[in-house]
C-alpha cells in the first residue's frame, strides 16, 4: 500500500509540534543553523521534543557545523537523525551515532546518481531547490531531474504545498515530502489550515495511487 512520509520541519512552537504530530507526521524537522529564521536554540530544541510521543522521527538540521557543535547536541537532546544540508563531505556526515540524511541542492549540472554514491551511508537523500540560505525559500525545482531509481529513498523537499504536492509525489514518487514554508504564516511560524490542507493533500494523493 502506497503511503508518503510527511516531514514537517522549521517547526519552532509547541503548538505547531503538537499539531503536526496529531495529524499524523511522520517526522519533525528542527532547525540549528544560527543563520536560519527558523533556528532553535538547544534548550527550544529539548522543550519542543520533550512531549513528542514514541514512533515519531525527530530531525536535527545543520549546516556546516562543527563536530563538536553536533555532538553537543546530540548529547543534549534526543534527535533520532541527523539532517546535513551545507557543503560537508560524506566524511563529515558519519561518526555521530544516528543515522543521516544528506540535502541536495538540485540542479541540471549535479549528478545526483553520483551524489547518491558518494553519500551512501545515507539513510534518505533530500532532495531541495538550490537557493541562498540553505532552503525554507518556498521555490521548487525540476522534478524530473530526479532519477527514478533514487525514488524509493527520496525525501522531495522545495516548494512544496497544498496545491502542488499531489502532482509532486505522482511525477516522483519520493518515500516522503518534506514542507516548511508551505504551511507557514510567518517564518518558523505554521498555518494551521495550511497543514492540514497538506495533510489532506498528500493521503489524497496516495489513495489515488491505490484507486490505479
Amino acid at each position: 500500500m502506497t503511503r508518503t512520509r510527511i516531514k514537517i520541519c522549521g517547526l519552532t512552537r509547541a503548538e505547531d509540534v503538537a499539531l503536526a504530530v496529531e495529524l499524523g507526521a511522520d517526522a519533525l524537522g528542527f532547525v540549528l543553523y544560527p543563520g536560519s529564521p527558523r533556528f532553535v536554540s538547544l534548550a527550544q530544541l529539548k522543550g519542543l521534543i520533550a512531549a513528542v510521543p514514541p514512533f515519531v522521527t525527530t530531525v536535527g538540521l545543520f549546516v556546516n557545523a562543527a563536530r563538536d557543535t553536533v555532538r553537543a547536541v546530540l548529547d543534549e537532546a534526543a534527535l533520532s537523525l541527523v539532517q546535513f544540508h551545507g557543503d560537508e563531505t560524506p566524511e563529515d556526515c558519519v561518526g555521530f551515532g544516528v543515522p543521516f540524511i544528506r540535502a541536495a541542492r538540485v540542479t541540471a549540472s549535479l549528478d545526483l546518481l553520483e551524489f547518491k554514491r558518494r553519500y551512501h551511508a545515507a539513510q534518505a537523500i533530500l532532495f531541495d531547490a538550490n537557493v541562498p540560505g540553505f532552503g525554507g525559500a518556498g521555490r521548487t525545482f525540476d522534478w524530473s531531474l530526479i532519477p527514478a531509481e533514487l525514488a524509493p529513498q527520496a525525501v522531495l523537499s522545495g516548494g512544496l504545498c497544498a496545491q502542488n504536492v499531489a502532482e509532486a509525489i505522482a511525477r516522483v514518487r519520493p518515500y516522503a515530502v518534506d514542507v516548511s514554508s508551505g504551511v507557514e504564516r510567518d517564518k518558523g511560524v505554521k498555518d494551521e489550515q495550511r497543514m492540514r490542507d497538506f495533510f489532506t493533500a498528500v493521503r489524497s494523493a496516495d489513495s489515488s495511487f491505490r484507486a490505479d
